[in-house]
């Protein structure tokens, strides 16, 4: 799950929950000494879902569908997907209104580490809603692979994610009930 499903999933906390919730992958280490106590029980919210998500039988099946070269980086697409689907699934106005929230508590207080340079961009650039279309999430998937080091192994995923979008939007379908009853926070 990516920056919009950890939104939603977070949606009924406070907007410390939230902020740790939509920061957490740039958070280092167990210590979260640092940060507030609402911040860090959204840090390990984040985690909790991130090892459900992992851990879940869907994701192993994706995982296996995946072509054997990329397989290593397909979980970092799959987490981008699954915000495209959820996306696609929040009605408009849940996703404006939840849009809008995760935007001005990112806005609020810088991001760490490695999501510093990238959460203004995010914002600046409307992210959240852009994951809907599937193009635009194809090149975010991209993007990524461009930033780490060797050849661009996310972006060799993608025309098997093209291929494979009616059975991924099936597994998120599957995938997605399941993480909500498990960890979505109440309104």
């Amino acid at each position: 799950m990516n920056f919009l499903a950890h939104g939603w999933l977070a949606r009924g906390g406070g907007d410390g929950f939230l902020y740790g919730n939509l920061i957490a992958d740039g958070v280092k280490g167990v210590d979260l000494s640092a940060w507030s106590p609402e911040a860090a029980a959204g840090i390990r919210h984040h985690r909790r879902v991130d090892a459900f998500v992992d851990g879940h039988p869907v994701v192993a099946e994706v995982l296996a569908r995946a072509p054997w070269p990329q397989r290593r980086f397909a979980g970092i697409a799959l987490d981008l997907v699954w915000d495209h689907f959820a996306a696609r699934q929040l009605a408009h106005d849940d996703r404006g209104w939840l849009v809008e929230r995760c935007y001005r508590v990112l806005r609020a207080a810088p991001a760490p580490g490695r999501l510093a340079g990238m959460v203004p961009a995010l914002v600046e650039q409307d992210w959240l809603n852009g994951y809907a279309d599937f193009g635009f999430t194809c090149r975010a998937i991209e993007g990524i692979g461009r930033r780490l080091s060797g050849p661009n192994r996310l972006g060799e995923l993608v025309p098997w994610l093209q291929e494979d979008y009616d059975r991924l939007a099936r597994d998120f379908d599957r995938l997605w009930p399941a993480v909500n009853d498990a960890l979505g926070v109440p309104l």
